[in-house]
């Protein structure tokens, strides 16, 4: 599961964010584009913008539940 103290600092604060465990897998941003982004120069995803709508919410927990290590966390702000 992802730990919030392991997040990486280009995540926008908010609910969602991306921690250290990722792998590049492309998961997030295929799933939720509008929320999910890679930084190219670290090889990771991150959240750039936190859902707005309840569409966003539910494809960045389907991102969530997807990502094959855990590396997407909720702290349920």
């Amino acid at each position: 599961m992802a730990d919030v103290a392991n997040k990486y600092a280009e995540n926008v604060a908010g609910k969602f964010y991306v921690d250290d465990q990722c792998i590049d897998c492309d998961l997030c941003r295929e799933t939720a584009p509008a929320n999910f982004k890679r930084n190219d120069d670290g090889g990771h995803s991150y959240v750039y913008k936190q859902p707005e709508t309840p569409e966003e919410e539910a494809l960045c927990k389907e991102a969530m539940e997807g990502c094959p290590v855990e590396a997407i966390g909720s702290d349920g702000a």
